[in-house]
């Protein structure tokens, strides 16, 4: 870890911290989710570094030590996707490979969609490419508890969140999305309430790595990672074709959470997904949870590498 370098570049008048590893021509930005920072592709990192290539993994703004836009409560997907361009434009970096996660992946996706020149190809963890047109209906078919409708709700997160300190709250979000149940509260408690405090952290997340992520968002608070992705989902880019032309790799946990939302899995399964990304290949890891990358960093070490050489 030690040879991870941190830098900070200035993008769109924000200051985005990002952390470096490797050299060579081929590139790979790692793109994270929801509650992580660069710090979730650690084992990803070292692994791709090693194997001759030049590696980035940005804090998105108001998340870890980058900084937090002027008005968290309008950020959007499209503040990110500007982000991403601005960077690469920042390091002289022309084209790159995209390996996200969770939120990320939607960044991923449509930054390939309207920039697909500077794509060499996308690698997505559990969240497979949609368009408008087969979007999750997950609100018709969950309860009010559901986590990303109680987030959406302004105000309700915070007060939640804020009777916690920030390790806490990573700590219960990270118990919450490791399981294959999707986190839903009861009607009188709130999603910090649904965790016992005496329930373990996954084996393969130890008490320092909470710590890192404990110190980044003492830094953070959550005001814009409640914003990007929760409460900016819908917004319109403007895109009208939702084709991805880049080559692709899924990679499906089958225990995780996101696996259960209605339709979900159909879509995934029958190749319905290969209409939208017809260079998709799909890779479905039985015992992977919605950390996969965390959990088996040798498999997804390995199922990267692949991916990259094969693309090159």
């Amino acid at each position: 870890m030690e040879q991870i370098q941190h830098k900070f570049i200035e993008v769109q008048g924000l200051k985005l911290h990002v952390a470096e590893i490797g050299s060579g021509p081929n590139v790979v930005v790692f793109l994270h989710g929801f509650p992580e920072i660069w710090y979730s592709w650690r084992h990803q990192m070292v692994a791709v570094a090693e194997a001759g290539f030049r590696v980035l993994a940005p804090d998105s703004r108001g998340y870890g030590l980058s900084d937090p836009p002027l008005e968290p409560e309008k950020a959007s997907f499209g503040d990110l996707i500007e982000d991403l361009g601005a960077l690469l434009d920042a390091l002289g970096i022309d084209k790159v490979f995209l390996v996200a996660k969770d939120f990320g992946a939607f960044v991923a996706y449509l930054f390939s969609l309207l920039h697909q020149e500077r794509v060499q190809g996308v690698m997505t963890l559990g969240f497979p490419h949609r368009s408008p047109s087969h979007l999750l209906k997950y609100h018709e078919h969950l309860p009010e508890g559901f986590y990303i409708s109680r987030w959406q709700e302004p105000g309700r997160a915070e007060a939640d969140f804020g009777r916690l300190d920030a390790k806490t709250v990573v700590r219960n979000i990270y118990i919450l999305f490791s399981r294959s149940e999707i986190p839903i509260a009861a009607e009188n408690q709130e999603i910090m309430d649904i965790v016992d405090p005496s329930t373990p952290l996954p084996s393969w997340f130890t008490e320092g790595d909470l710590e890192e992520y404990g110190s980044l968002y003492r830094k953070s608070g959550f005001r814009t990672a409640l914003q990007v992705p929760y409460r900016s989902i819908k917004e319109d880019l403007g895109i009208t074709d939702y084709i991805v032309k880049v080559p692709a790799l899924l990679v499906m946990g089958e225990k995780d959470y996101g696996f259960k939302f209605a339709g979900a899995e159909e879509y995934v399964r029958s190749g319905k997904v290969k209409e939208f990304v017809p260079q998709l290949e799909i890779v479905f890891a039985p015992e992977g949870t919605h950390f996969i990358q965390e959990q088996s960093p040798d498999v997804v070490n390995q199922l990267i590498l692949d991916f990259l050489k094969k693309h090159i």
